[in-house]
């Protein structure tokens, strides 16, 4: 597709030819959603999966700056949902899907083109302590995956005459053991008396339900552990799965457990071919551009990045508080691309307006234009 925008750009009279192109291009997408939709066996999903792999290296190709989508949470608490459950989201995907689906096609309109399931919390461990059957926990986890195609494919209704417009890809998002705990431990990786096989046996079946249900990769996201994140990433390699590793950071150059950045990519190196990107969120702002810094010294890996808004969390009254209001979110987005980083979005306390303000950048920047006014740090 990259091949026939450049047509179109230099030969007008490409156009017809080129939503031609787009069309069964995209229509060729649709047909497998609906497939996939319509009650396939898992070898026949695997399959097909396997017919259109490499998505997210496909996007990065054609796309120089990617726009990740904002925060879940935020989102379903601007619609009304109360949060404070053990279960925080995954409570909404399970009572509420249609709400979801709501935020998701919020941030699909703002110009995400990664969005990421609603399926952080979604744990079968977690899901079947809070009175869910197995089977029940099952269907919750799948249905974060359907939820967002089904959005997908409604946004793309709406677009899919424009030009400028690519088809988004849903990201399965797995959290990791800390949010299970639901003490604020994604925040410190404090749990390293557990044993890497629970570690797998916790993790396993979710990415398994991802990846059957049709995500188009695997997002392994914030991560305070590496040696968790090294368990995970060998499940993503068993699946066949394209992945990608987001980890939380406590400052500019520590992973939140205290491993040094550096060290992370450096593990990661050459050990994982279905690794397709890695990055940091669920970090202040502030420490964004050092991050990347650290990360491309150590990896050629595309990098990506979506960092809080600016609070800080407090894990006993589970709220946010603070943000020293130094640059804006379209400042901060305009450095993280200018450091390097191919794909920014938001993690929590942000909106489809801080992803607005994302994605004005992202096509501000490939058009050439100024970079945003910036405050004094």
């Amino acid at each position: 597709m990259y091949y026939v925008r450049e047509l179109t750009r230099k030969l007008p009279g490409f156009f017809v030819l080129s939503q031609m192109v787009k069309t069964v291009f995209y229509g060729t997408e649709t047909m497998l959603e609906n497939r996939l939709e319509n009650g396939m066996n898992v070898k026949e999903k695997t399959e097909m999966l396997q017919q259109n792999e490499a998505p997210l290296a496909k996007l990065l190709a054609e796309k120089e700056r990617l726009v990740i989508d904002g925060s879940m949470g935020t989102a379903l608490e601007q619609l009304g949902c109360s949060l404070n459950d053990r279960l925080w989201t995954a409570r909404v995907m399970a009572e509420k899907p249609e709400l979801v689906k709501q935020v998701h096609l919020q941030y699909m309109r703002a110009g995400a083109n990664l969005h990421i399931t609603n399926s952080y919390q979604a744990s079968v461990r977690g899901l079947t302590e809070n009175g869910f059957s197995a089977e029940e926990a099952e269907r919750v986890i799948r249905s974060s995956v359907r939820v967002c195609r089904e959005a997908r494919g409604e946004w793309w209704n709406e677009v899919r005459d424009q030009e400028d417009r690519v088809w988004p890809l849903v990201c399965g998002g797995v959290g990791p053991y800390g949010a299970y705990l639901a003490d604020g431990s994604e925040y410190t990786g404090n749990y390293k008396d557990v044993s890497e096989k629970e570690l797998r046996l916790f993790h396993e079946d979710r990415m398994r339900f991802l990846a059957e249900e049709g995500a188009d990769l695997l997002l392994i996201e914030t991560q305070p552990s590496l040696r968790e994140v090294l368990v995970e990433a060998e499940i993503a390699e068993a699946l066949g799965k394209e992945f990608w590793i987001s980890f939380s950071c406590r400052d500019g150059r520590h992973i939140n457990e205290g491993t040094p950045i550096s060290e992370c990519m450096r593990s990661l190196n050459d050990r994982f071919p279905h690794l397709r990107m890695v990055g940091v969120n669920c970090t202040m702002p502030v420490f964004i551009e050092s991050l990347i810094r650290e990360i491309r010294a150590n990896t050629d890996l595309p990098v990506a990045v979506y960092p809080n808004s600016g609070e800080t969390y407090d894990p006993v009254t589970k709220t946010w508080h603070g943000g020293d209001g130094s640059f804006s979110f379209e400042q901060y987005a305009f450095r993280y691309y200018q450091a390097g980083a191919r794909a920014v979005g938001g993690c929590c306390t942000t909106t489809a307006d801080h992803i607005s303000q994302v994605a004005a950048v992202s096509r501000k920047m490939t058009a050439g234009m100024a970079a945003p006014r910036t405050a004094a740090p």
